[in-house]
């Protein structure tokens, strides 16, 4: 009876301890090893595209600090100490251990009593692995550079690959991430890191994913993520391209269902746009390519007079199909298919369906080679 009345008791204390945890707040409970001269810490919200002090506290003699403060819902936070930033995950109820030393010049630091601040520290982990990457080729680029006393292309043509290929790596691994903590915030802010051009597809995936299992209904940053992803899932890879009519060069109405049962390009661009007449060349030779063999173009252009239009296809020499609203990003074309950057392009196949979307320079000559150059 005696063991039985020891028991009970510590069950009772544990629910009376755990009843009087406070919900309404979240506590970080830190330490800074070595604090030198800094005083102060900092507590910063993520909130959209701005980054908020929100609190400050002093730094005692022995390192410790503490933040109590209220969340609304579960976000990013960052702690602003010295020069180095930290991030983590705090939502109402957590009481979060933080620990850094100040001589560490990697600004490593410990964090407990959150989970979804373990997780965002893994990922600043992979993160800032492959931007060591980056920039240590950056570093050589700019010493060859510095070295030669001007910029050049043969430097370019070596040392864009192995960025491209790095960034590339990056992905791979953020993705991994991502699929590897679906139930995490921090894969949220994972995927946020991406480019969304290029990784447009996987993000309204995972948007569709965090939609349909109701994740983070209160968190507005990931909501406006979904909302954002939803608007443009319809002009997404694997979808039916929407039908549209807008009025060719010649005066006479195009329309998407023109190019029924082939294969077409959308490619947005304007007379005014530097990096859509660098991308011409390119294209040119891959219409060149590959026209015979069933690959059609048809130009959208966003320019708003006709004359400017028609001296950039023949500077250009584009030899395709073109069309334009000539209201810029307020054509109605333009409106169907979200552009809101150009060059913008989307392929789609016979069937309609969009099968590639964005694809510029050698990616897209390959992408053609794979798609009209299948062995028999």
């Amino acid at each position: 009876m005696k063991l039985h009345s020891v028991v009970y008791s510590i069950i009772a204390l544990v629910l009376v301890m755990a009843s009087c945890k406070d919900e309404s707040v979240f506590k970080i409970s830190g330490t800074l090893k070595n604090p030198g001269t800094i005083k102060k810490a900092y507590l910063l919200e993520a909130d959209s595209a701005q980054i908020n002090i929100i609190d400050s506290t002093a730094i005692a003699q022995n390192g410790k600090f503490e933040f109590k403060h209220p969340a609304l819902y579960a976000n990013l936070y960052k702690l602003r100490i010295g020069s180095a930033i930290y991030d983590l995950i705090a939502k109402n109820g957590e009481a979060i251990e933080f620990t850094t030393d100040e001589n560490d010049k990697t600004h490593a630091y410990e964090i407990k009593g959150s989970e979804n601040s373990e997780k965002i520290q893994e990922f600043n982990k992979l993160s800032n692995f492959w931007g060591e990457k980056n920039g240590k080729i950056v570093e050589e680029y700019q010493a060859k550079v510095q070295q030669l006393g001007k910029e050049s292309d043969s430097l370019v043509a070596i040392y864009r690959p192995m960025f491209m290929k790095n960034m590339d790596g990056y992905a791979e691994a953020v993705l991994k991430f991502v699929n590897d903590n679906k139930t995490s915030l921090a894969a949220f802010y994972a995927m946020a890191s991406l480019e969304p051009m290029k990784y447009e597809q996987q993000m309204v995936a995972y948007a569709d994913e965090l939609k349909d299992k109701g994740s983070f209904t209160d968190n507005p940053g990931v909501q406006r993520f979904i909302r954002q992803m939803m608007t443009v899932k319809p002009t997404s890879i694997g979808h039916k391209a929407p039908d549209f009519t807008t009025t060719g060069i010649d005066g006479k109405p195009v329309s998407l269902a023109d190019y029924k049962g082939k294969y077409v390009m959308l490619d947005f661009w304007a007379s005014w746009c530097a990096p859509c007449r660098a991308e011409n060349p390119n294209v040119v030779k891959a219409y060149t390519a590959f026209k015979d063999k069933g690959f059609n173009i048809l130009g959208i252009s966003l320019d708003v007079t006709k004359d400017d239009w028609q001296k950039a296809i023949n500077a250009d020499k584009l030899t395709w199909a073109h069309a334009s609203d000539l209201k810029r990003f307020d054509g109605a074309t333009e409106r169907l298919y979200h552009i809101e950057a150009i060059p913008t392009n989307y392929i789609i196949d016979p069937q309609g369906v969009i099968v590639a979307k964005n694809v510029t320079g050698a990616a897209l000559e390959d992408f053609l080679n794979k798609t009209f150059n299948k062995p028999i």
